[in-house]
């Protein structure tokens, strides 16, 4: 591990958790959006990375939905916070178990605004059920429907069948997003190098009914060209 490299991993340690103990302290949406937000900014002005949204046009002003988006990186979620940042749209972020007892992550994710999910459950009632409340509640629900982080060499890795029926239960438009960027390599080049500007590309493609029988992956795939 290099000098640059425990320089941001410290970095990283004292944002993730200082604006963990910001965001516990408000239940406010609005409130933790702009925190999140900002320490989005914080992460990646560290890194010297840019968010580039090729065509914001395509971007909902505000209302309630279904986000998917593809998944490479650890920073995925801070490059989407910043992608939406002029938009009112408030998402509750679907989050692994691991990262809810993560000594780096956990105090963050707890209180950023998410919904734990919890494979070893044999029962997923509890989960669908807080997926209503923070709907009911105007919240959008943000996914990475690959399930986790795709370390292949494959720009998309096969989609779980959880968000086709979040998005039916709920009655929420999907709003899919593309990073378009690699993430993952961005991310490492910008560990050992962060004296360079670098940018990750975004694109958002246009909503899907949450009645449309498609199958959720091959749409996808066909609006970005995968």
């Amino acid at each position: 591990m290099n000098t640059s490299t425990i320089k941001h991993l410290f970095i990283g340690l004292y944002l993730t958790n200082s604006y963990g103990l910001k965001l516990r302290k408000t239940k406010d949406p609005l409130e933790k959006k702009r925190l999140r937000i900002a320490y989005a900014k914080a992460q990646l002005s560290a890194l010297n990375i840019t968010v580039i949204v090729e065509n914001p046009e395509k971007i909902p002003a505000d209302g309630t939905y279904l986000l998917i988006s593809n998944h490479r990186s650890i920073i995925d979620p801070p490059i989407l916070e910043v992608a939406l940042q002029d938009t009112d749209i408030f998402g509750l972020w679907v989050s692994k178990k691991e990262l809810y007892s993560s000594p780096f992550f956990g105090l963050f994710v707890r209180n950023a605004g998410s919904i734990l999910l919890d494979r070893e459950k044999h029962q997923m009632g509890g989960f669908f059920a807080e997926v209503k409340k923070g709907v009911s509640e105007g919240s959008s629900i943000f996914i990475f429907p690959e399930g986790t982080r795709n370390r292949t060499e494959v720009p998309l890795g096969e989609f779980k069948d959880g968000s086709r029926i979040i998005a039916l239960k709920n009655r929420l438009p999907i709003l899919p997003v593309y990073i378009k960027s690699h993430a993952g390599e961005v991310l490492k080049a910008a560990i050992r190098d962060d004296k360079t500007p670098r940018e990750i590309r975004v694109v958002f493609g246009d909503l899907i009914d949450y009645k449309s029988r498609e199958n959720l992956e091959e749409r996808y795939r066909e609006i970005f060209g995968l």
